[in-house]
C-alpha cells in the first residue's frame, strides 16, 4: 500500500509530495499517474518526501530517477531510501542509460 498526499504551492508554481509506505507493484503506476496530474501546470519545482517509504522496487526507483530528471528534488531519510537517491542522483541527470543495469553491489 502507498499513500500520497500531495500539496500546490501558491499559483502552481510548485508541488510537494510526501509518500509513505511501499513503492511496487500496482502503486508505481498509482504515483506515476498522480505525478502526471499534478505536474501538467507546474511552473516550479517538486519536492518529493521519501521519509515514510518501506520499500522501493526496480519500476518504484524507475519512476523516481524520471521524477529526477524532470526536476523533482526527492528527499530522504533513513538508509533504504537515502540509499536509493544516491543511486539516482549519482548517475546525474544525462547519465540516464547507465540506469537500466543492474549495480554490482545489488548482486548482479
Amino acid at each position: 500500500m502507498l499513500k500520497i498526499t500531495g500539496q500546490r504551492g501558491a499559483a502552481s508554481d510548485s508541488m510537494s509530495l510526501k509518500l509513505e509506505g511501499r513503492l511496487a507493484g500496482p502503486w508505481v503506476e498509482e504515483l506515476n499517474s498522480y505525478w502526471r496530474q499534478m505536474a501538467a501546470n507546474l511552473q516550479g519545482g517538486a519536492v518529493v518526501d521519501l521519509a515514510g517509504v518501506t520499500f522501493v522496487d526496480a519500476k518504484g526507483k524507475a519512476l523516481l530517477t524520471r521524477m529526477w530528471e524532470r526536476g523533482a528534488e526527492l528527499r530522504a531519510a533513513g538508509c533504504l531510501t537515502r540509499c536509493i537517491v544516491e543511486e539516482i542522483t549519482k548517475a546525474g541527470r544525462a547519465g540516464s542509460s547507465r540506469l537500466g543495469r543492474k549495480d554490482k553491489r545489488e548482486g548482479s
